[in-house]
């Protein structure tokens, strides 16, 4: 069956239903749900979807390497409109440990690399002081394209792509995550909190235990915060030592 008559069917269906109400559908539905295993007890199944979406060729993807040659064209938001190279992560594609920014800038839109500037060279010192090498771990993104003039990615960028990563979690299966600066924990955890509130706590995604620190290019622009993100990775370590060790 075509994509066309599917669409077809369904918009008869939402017809019918907004006409007659659910009670057209309930007593068919419970006749195909119900399976009596005796004659004292019934016991209800769900049935699969009527149409089963269909997964994209990307959402197959066995390797990091086939998924970004499947998205590495993507044109799903805005974002791609001043794109010059598509960023899709570097690292280490088994890695315990993954780090996930806000979004690429103009050095990493022109490499096509996550954190290769300024802020990069910070992280990699930073992730050398808890021993850690930046090849052993992975590092992405939100945000795959880099925002116009670096602004802030916005919620319904950050939502288009985010299945992307988390396609590369379901392949990576990184163990703990580290979430630099306040936009990127927000797209990742859906969280409203501030950053502060965010900071030395541990919450959940995925598969993946995950903390919030500052990200490097706050620190540049205010040193006096390096403290704190000194305190954070810190606690970060001895998270990741509890559970990989």
């Amino acid at each position: 069956m075509n994509n066309q008559l599917k669409k077809q069917i369904v918009e008869a269906l939402k017809d019918q239903k907004e006409i007659f109400g659910d009670e057209l559908f309930e007593e068919k539905l419970k006749k195909r749900k119900t399976l009596v295993v005796s004659e004292k007890k019934e016991v209800y199944m769900e049935e699969p979807a009527l149409f089963p979406e269909e997964k994209e060729d990307w959402e197959l993807a066995k390797s990091l390497e086939e998924l970004e040659g499947l998205i590495k064209d993507c044109t799903e938001c805005r974002l791609h409109e001043g794109r010059n190279k598509f960023v899709f992560g570097v690292g280490n594609p088994n890695a315990d440990v993954m780090v996930i920014g806000e979004g690429p800038g103009a050095e990493e839109d022109k490499q096509g690399l996550p954190f290769v500037g300024r802020a990069g060279q910070l992280l990699t010192e930073i992730l050398k002081a808890i021993n850690f090498k930046r090849e052993e771990v992975y590092i992405a993104n939100v945000v795959k394209c880099r925002p116009p003039g670096n602004r802030t990615p916005l919620p319904d960028e950050m939502e288009t792509c985010l299945p992307y990563l988390r396609k590369q979690f379901e392949l990576i299966k990184p163990k703990v995550v580290l979430c630099l600066g306040l936009t990127a924990a927000r797209g990742l955890l859906h969280k409203k909190d501030s950053l502060t509130s965010m900071r030395g706590k541990v919450f959940e995604f995925e598969t993946a235990k995950v903390m919030v620190t500052y990200h490097p290019a706050a620190l540049l622009r205010n040193p006096n915060w390096k403290r704190g993100c000194w305190e954070d990775v810190q606690k970060f370590r001895q998270l990741y030592d509890e559970i990989v060790k």
